[in-house]
């Protein structure tokens, strides 16, 4: 028995791409036993996205390290049935289909629950499993796009898509996994299990609650460019170095911007923090920025408390001494690419435990094995081959 929070859970994840594999990874650093269900004919479909590791994409090993991989076709009504009784041995049924796909397959939330009732299912889309767009097909982008989320990210003139997914991720795989442990935990109290309903799209508007509260409260719309936090105040901003690099100044409290004024010797401008909307004296911040280089703006951040972090760039984060010194990258060796992978670690850290290191696998390397677990016979396991099941 380990430390590891996790331990002797058990997890079947039928999503493919990002915000289930995301979710059932924190789960499986934190020790649970996730088994990837996959399509034989080709599996996650992230496992074929270039640019390849090697044999297999850079995003699926990103995404899938200690986790096992069970082929079994569940559109074949025998890959159903084994779904449903290996599923009588689990703790979490993850899944990413639109809304009714499961249902059509015959292993939805009315059968897992039949079949073991302390399951919890755990159920991420777009929309949600109802309202007027559940079936709609999206990706990070229209979701971001519905919540606003997008139209606060750019300009005045245009929206801009966001650098990282924020619906997928912070919309997505973060409220699947409190919904998978909080239904794990009311199962503890009462026996019986749950389904939890993730919508992308509502958790990006999430995002939005600060923004919203303060939008409510002066009685006008947020605007894109003009706001606290995209652009619009002067102490929190991005500026260009000397050198043409960037700066990101986060002096949003009157104490840290003061303490930047008077250390760069400009205390004066700290009176017109606020002034013009917010914006502030923000064409003298950017005639002092330009006057050092990003060295020189990175070690003048290492002496005085103001809220300035040099904006790191490509492979930068990677050699960053906080970074280092954390173990944010991981390397996970990788036998069946004959390489190492880098990785990163999960941000859930139990202090005095480490996370597992085991390596994404490969397309139904675990089938016989998860099948053996379940109760299946040799035989069995033989009339699903022959039935195409199992690819």
């Amino acid at each position: 028995m380990s430390d590891l929070p996790l331990e002797g859970i058990r997890v079947l994840d039928l999503s493919r791409l990002l915000p289930g594999p995301y979710a059932t990874l924190v789960l499986a650093d934190l020790g649970a036993d996730v088994v990837k269900v996959e399509d034989p004919n080709g599996g996650d479909y992230a496992r074929w996205m270039p640019p390849l590791a090697g044999l297999q994409s850079g995003y699926f090993h990103a995404l899938n390290r200690n986790k096992r991989s069970l082929a079994l076709d569940l559109r074949r009504p025998e890959g159903a049935r084994a779904m449903l009784r290996i599923a009588r041995r689990f703790d979490v049924v993850v899944e990413s289909f639109r809304p009714g796909v499961l249902d059509r397959l015959g292993v939805g939330w009315a059968a897992l629950s039949h079949e073991n009732p302390g399951i919890v299912l755990c159920s991420i889309s777009g929309y949600g499993q109802h309202g007027p767009y559940r079936e709609r097909a999206g990706h990070d982008l229209n979701y971001a796009a519905l919540a606003g989320v997008l139209g606060l990210n750019g300009t005045p003139e245009r929206p801009v898509p966001v650098a990282v997914q924020v619906a997928d991720v912070a919309g997505g795989s973060w409220p699947a996994v409190a919904g998978i442990l909080s239904g794990l935990l009311r199962r503890g109290a009462t026996g019986r299990g749950g389904h939890v309903d993730v919508a992308m799209a509502e958790g990006a508007l999430a995002t939005l609650a600060l923004q919203k509260g303060a939008a409510d409260a002066r009685g006008a719309p947020l605007r894109r460019g003009a706001e606290m936090l995209n652009g619009g105040w002067g102490c929190y901003g991005v500026y260009r170095t000397g050198d043409g690099r960037f700066v990101a100044l986060g002096a949003l409290e009157p104490k840290f911007f003061r303490a930047f004024c008077e250390a760069v010797g400009r205390p004066e401008l700290a009176d017109a923090q606020f002034e013009d909307d917010g914006a502030g004296p923000r064409a003298e911040l950017e005639v002092i920025f330009a006057s050092r280089t990003l060295d020189a703006w990175s070690a003048f951040a290492a002496l005085h408390d103001v809220c300035l972090m040099p904006v790191l760039e490509g492979n930068e984060p990677r050699l960053d001494p906080q970074f280092v010194a954390r173990g944010s990258f991981v390397s996970i060796p990788t036998p069946w690419e004959g390489r190492d992978v880098e990785s990163l670690a999960s941000p859930v850290r139990i202090v005095g435990v480490d996370a597992p290191r085991r390596p994404a696998p490969a397309l139904g390397a675990d089938t016989e094995a998860v099948l053996s677990e379940a109760g299946f016979e040799e035989s069995e396991v033989a009339a699903l081959r022959d039935s195409g099941a199992l690819g």
